[in-house]
């Protein structure tokens, strides 16, 4: 009798646990809902499983081109804020601060595309944001700034030839919207040249006035330039709408005519570095890029003549 009444109490302990790996025995009761939360967390990590295979990593790298025009578009809001509130005896360094942001914004709008090439993200959204873009950071804020800067002097021809290049920038990225792309809207791979001058580059020769400007102490502001500079603004306006080609550098080969330009660039530029302002450097670069499309079109232009008149006088013996 002492012996089944003590070994009862053990046999109970035995069933209550598993010999195998020493677990409580799981009721009857608590099976279902123990079985209800295991099958709840493996559905949750087949949702995430699920979400991380459904990540397209071109879709996420779309956003980075469009992000770094965003940021084009931001310093030339910033340049058009600074420039709106700016009077005073703080007007050179508030024009110097617009152009700065300016330049900011020509090195932001030289890395979208070539960003959305590497990550081989172009798009038709891409290309007309870009225009937008460009519209307000080299049409407004450089057309604003030169006319805050010296134009203002002659209130009705600065306000003509200020908004005249705006007009033209327009006119300009809608043309080149309508030829880089196809009927159905997606963009087409650039070509060797671009026709007419691109707006970065026309703003960037105003832009870059400005800054050599304030390395000059003020001494382009002068009234004597104002007109020069009113023509020059008009000028720039009617190369960006012209039939000038001019070169887009996207599939630049390394031959002698391509080394002879980038010698002679960098050496020119170091001759106007020492003798006269590090600043003009960039004024000079632009200009070169604008003579070399005017050269490059009037060769052209005598070359078609020339084979036209061969034709001629071929075709017309007498």
């Amino acid at each position: 009798m002492l012996r089944s009444y003590v070994g009862r109490p053990a046999r109970a302990k035995i069933d209550e646990f598993n010999l195998h790996d020493y677990r409580p025995v799981v009721s009857a009761d608590e099976r279902p809902t123990r079985r209800r939360r295991g099958r709840r967390l493996q559905k949750r990590s087949e949702g995430r499983r699920r979400r991380f295979r459904r990540l397209d990593l071109s879709k996420t790298l779309f956003v980075l081109p469009n992000a770094i025009t965003l940021a084009a578009v931001f310093c030339g809001f910033s340049a058009i804020r600074i420039m709106a509130g700016t009077s005073g005896e703080h007007r050179a360094e508030d024009f110097y601060r617009a152009a700065i942001l300016l330049i900011f914004s020509m090195f932001f709008d030289l890395m979208d595309g070539r960003v959305a090439r590497l990550t081989k993200t172009q798009s038709a959204f891409g290309l007309q944001m870009d225009s937008l873009a460009d519209i307000i950071s080299f049409g407004v804020a450089p057309a604003l700034l030169v006319y805050q800067w010296v134009l203002y002097r002659h209130p009705l021809a600065g306000l003509l030839a200020s908004f005249s290049f705006i007009a033209c920038a327009a006119i300009r990225l809608a043309r080149f919207n309508v030829l880089s792309s196809t009927d159905d809207g997606a963009p087409v791979l650039p070509g060797k040249y671009i026709l007419g001058l691109p707006s970065p580059p026309a703003s960037g020769i105003l832009i870059s006035l400005v800054v050599a400007n304030h390395a000059m102490e003020g001494a382009l502001e002068a009234p004597q330039y104002t007109v020069a500079i009113l023509v020059m603004t008009v000028l720039l306006g009617l190369l960006m709408v012209s039939s000038v080609r001019f070169r887009s550098f996207k599939d630049l080969r390394l031959n002698t005519s391509s080394i002879g330009v980038v010698l002679f660039a960098l050496l020119s530029s170091a001759f106007i570095w020492q003798r006269l302002k590090p600043q003009f450097v960039l004024v000079w670069l632009l200009s070169i890029y604008v003579l070399i499309g005017l050269i490059e079109s009037t060769r052209s232009m005598l070359t078609k003549v020339l084979a036209n008149s061969r034709k001629t006088e071929a075709h017309d013996p007498s």
